[in-house]
């Protein structure tokens, strides 16, 4: 891969994973480090990365392994992370798109990586799968529990009416 090559990979693809990793870690800096540091990964591999069918999903495993190897590492900072603001460390973003990302913190994991690569890349399950080293069935169920515990978290509350006193 050549370096105009690989600088419009970056272009391309680099805010796409961005908002993914994004959506994974629920920290903007976060992802983007996490993101960089995918790249700085692909850079070192250029010339066999040249050979990779798709790139990009090359990259987004990278960046989404990444990812869990750093909860991974600061499970024991799990805490404060979750105390942390979310609105300060979101700029520019719909209230809609930090409700989703503080629900999404909510799931474990494992299903949290495998609702944003199911609906943020629209991957079929199988591709899941294969690039988180799951079962078919494994992100069937991950899939299933994320979706009922999503939607109990972003339901919109049923309107009170005011009491008569």
């Amino acid at each position: 891969m050549t370096e105009a090559e690989f600088e419009q990979l970056y272009a391309a693809c680099a805010p796409r994973l961005v908002r993914a990793v994004y959506a994974v870690t629920g920290d903007m800096n976060e992802a983007q480090d996490v993101v960089n540091e995918a790249f700085m990964r692909a850079w070192a591999a250029r010339r066999s990365l040249g050979r990779v069918d798709q790139p990009e999903a090359w990259l987004r495993t990278v960046a989404v392994r990444l990812a869990v190897s750093r909860w991974r590492r600061t499970r024991t900072a799990a805490a404060a992370w979750l105390r942390k603001d979310i609105a300060e460390a979101v700029p520019e973003v719909s209230p809609d798109s930090v409700a989703l990302v503080a629900a999404l913190r909510q799931l474990p994991d494992t299903q949290r990586v495998a609702v944003v690569l199911h609906y943020f890349y629209d991957l079929p399950l199988a591709r899941i799968a294969t690039e988180t080293n799951s079962s078919l069935s494994a992100v069937k169920s991950r899939l299933s529990r994320a979706r009922t515990t999503l939607a109990v978290l972003l339901a919109d509350p049923a309107p009170q009416e005011p009491s008569r006193a």
